[in-house]
């Protein structure tokens, strides 16, 4: 996919696809030797550049898929990340009852700001 890149944008070597694309050097060099994959976002940016369209991109890359499934746990929230927004919950809670009680000694002490 790069060289056909390469050729497409008439670019000499890799570090000029680099330039072009906007990515460190590095991260075509991984890519060649598959070390690191297309990222949605660099693929995107291939996309805008070259003005082939994302499937051509795709096919290139050896990716024919017609359809993407997710799986059931994408989307839903990490068991960590669930326990924190609980936590949350609860404190802002503590904190919403709290309010009444020192709004209201507030009121009988006579402590009003003018």
């Amino acid at each position: 996919m790069l060289d056909i890149l390469l050729g497409k944008m008439q670019l000499k070597n890799d570090a000029a696809l680099s330039r072009m694309l906007e990515v460190a050097p590095p991260v075509i060099s991984k890519i060649r030797h598959h070390r690191l994959p297309v990222g949605a976002s660099l693929l995107i940016r291939m996309h805008e550049v070259t003005g082939m369209s994302i499937r051509d991109l795709r096919d290139l890359m050896g990716d024919r898929r017609t359809k993407y499934r997710l799986s059931d746990a994408q989307g839903r929230p990490k068991p960590e990340e669930k326990a924190a927004k609980e936590a949350a919950a609860q404190q802002a809670a503590q904190q919403q009852q709290a309010q009444p009680q020192d709004q209201s000694e507030a009121s009988k002490s006579g402590n009003y700001a003018h």
